[in-house]
């Protein structure tokens, strides 16, 4: 079946940047007339970025097929995952520390363990489902929050430092703030939030901007990053947004794939019950 829609893959993917950019090419060269020629190309391009890097991402997918690693992130492995998928993790789950970003009550019965890509369309996707299980379960389920910057979104590493140099400096409330603010402002694919407007962000967070580019500089969160990604290939997460289920007594459930609620939801109550 993967191989099947590696192939179809350029096809569909052509069939649908022509539709997309038709319509913008077309409203292009009416202003034309009006418009220097190098401010329109410049136009053209950054539409032809976009779909670029979204296609990108997708034959990425599809090439690795439903359960193989494609690429590497912080030196481990992994991909954009658009599908659902539900197993059993296929090694240790890394135990819920104080290190952990969580959002929800400490004590809450199950940690739903999401290991994310601040670049990822799936994880921006996702990112409104997580908020709504935490309101809906009112202290039965707390989000955990965890690192999985893919090697070809360019810039997700970086925000990864960002996000913890701002709960370093500002604590949990800045960080959830910091993120939430990364997920509704990026448009995904590698460089959907601009490097330099990370520090802006962090101030308007109410981080001390200038000690946030320090530690943004510094790349002291770096090797942290990069072991929470391994953590998550030795638990068989091969992708993002990567989703474990885990109760106070160990058992745990893969969530593989940006799920809709309804599923979120299900796999949830199984475990409730």
């Amino acid at each position: 079946m993967a191989g099947d829609q590696s192939q179809k893959a350029p096809e569909s993917q052509k069939s649908k940047i022509e539709s997309l950019l038709g319509p913008q090419i077309k409203k292009l060269a009416k202003l034309s007339k009006k418009l220097p020629l190098n401010f329109l190309l410049v136009v053209l391009l950054v539409i032809a970025a976009y779909f670029i890097g979204s296609l990108r991402t997708e034959v990425a997918y599809l090439k690795a097929g439903s359960g193989k690693v494609a690429v590497t992130p912080a030196g481990a492995g992994g991909q954009s995952v658009p599908n659902p998928a539900a197993a059993q993790p296929s090694g240790p789950v890394p135990k819920v520390t104080d290190r952990d970003h969580i959002r929800g009550a400490r004590d809450a019965k199950i940690f739903l363990i999401e290991y994310s890509d601040m670049e990822c369309p799936f994880c921006k996707q996702f990112h409104p489902t997580m908020q709504q299980v935490v309101r809906d379960y009112n202290g039965d389920v707390a989000w955990v929050y965890r690192h999985f910057p893919l090697t070809f979104h360019a810039n997700a590493l970086k925000e990864s430092e960002a996000s913890e140099c701002v709960a370093e400096l500002g604590g949990e409330d800045k960080f959830w703030q910091f993120v939430d603010k990364i997920f509704q402002r990026t448009t995904s694919n590698g460089v959907g939030f601009a490097l330099d407007d990370l520090a802006p962000l962090a101030a308007e967070v109410g981080v001390n901007q200038a000690e946030f580019q320090t530690c943004l500089d510094s790349g002291r969160y770096t090797e942290f990053i990069n072991e929470q990604g391994k953590g998550a290939v030795s638990a068989g997460v091969g992708g993002t947004p990567g989703n474990i289920l885990l109760t106070r007594d160990g058992d745990s459930k893969l969530l593989q794939g940006a799920l809709p609620l309804a599923q979120v939801k299900q796999a949830i109550d199984q475990f409730l019950k």
